[in-house]
């Protein structure tokens, strides 16, 4: 297996009852890269998150992460091994204040005892403030800065968003996985989470793994897209290359369009 190769999902199926959610998907990421996900509404993208990321275990398929498989992990030993997430709809701790979400994102690299709380352990006392510095860190770099004391139900809709990112950085994550990060925004704050997803490759060494609706968005920023379609990967390559595919464009347009040879112009921005 390549040292560059950081995510390896082999042939992974999700049923519920009768409905083939996802049908025997195949994706790999190599460290470093900006993947994007995209399809219909109901083609099985976030369900394929929930399999990569322990919500829920795969019937056929395996999950490898960084040399080793995670298929079958609770979320939370997921989180553990490097891969963080948000969520299509946002699940914030709204009474909760800013800053302290973010540090509920640390909870797995934390390493205090209850007894070290107590007990007001040196040690104890030295990971909270390191926690506490990070996660000021964190809120000026996500655009926060100033607003640590609000409640996370009082802050705008685009500030939420970035606020579920600051929370999954706090982890440290090898691989992001963002579920739809713009939905809901208007042009300028999806321009501005653009440039702030590419920052966080460039700047931060992460790998980042996106679902994402807005295709001009997902053309313009992404090594390689994927496709889904009723469960099933039906495309994969470069944004030039997918957005030409005639089984892209059935997808999206109906079959008329292949027929045509359209390409709709947000397809072609």
């Amino acid at each position: 297996m390549s040292s560059d190769l950081l995510l390896d999902v082999q042939s992974v199926s999700k049923r519920f009852g009768g409905l083939l959610a996802v049908g025997g998907v195949d994706l790999r990421i190599q460290r470093g890269e900006i993947i994007s996900l995209i399809g219909p509404n109901g083609a099985g993208k976030t369900t394929f998150f929930n399999c990569i990321t322990g919500f829920y275990t795969p019937e056929k398929g395996r999950v490898i992460f960084n040399g080793r498989e995670i298929t079958g992990m609770r979320p939370d030993q997921v989180n553990r091994a490097g891969l963080a997430r948000t969520y299509q709809n946002i699940r914030l701790f709204s009474n909760l204040t800013v800053i302290e979400n973010i540090l509920v994102g640390m909870h797995s690299r934390l390493r205090g005892t209850m007894w070290g709380a107590l007990f007001g352990l040196p040690t104890h006392q030295r990971e909270e403030q390191a926690a506490l510095d990070r996660a000021m860190e964190l809120l000026t770099y996500t655009g926060l800065e100033g607003k640590g004391d609000y409640l996370a139900s009082n802050l705008a809709y685009g500030f939420q968003r970035r606020l579920e990112i600051a929370r999954a950085l706090a982890s440290q994550p090898h691989l992001l996985l963002l579920d739809e990060p713009t939905a809901g925004m208007n042009p300028l704050e999806t321009e501005e989470m653009m440039h702030f997803i590419r920052r966080l490759r460039d700047e931060r060494g992460l790998t980042i793994f996106l679902i994402e609706h807005d295709v001009k968005l997902v053309m313009t920023i992404s090594d390689r897209v994927n496709v889904m379609d009723y469960g099933r990967k039906i495309a994969e390559g470069t944004p030039q290359a997918v957005q030409r595919d005639p089984k892209v464009i059935e997808a999206y347009l109906g079959a008329g369009a292949v027929e045509y040879g359209a390409v709709s112009e947000e397809t072609e921005a």
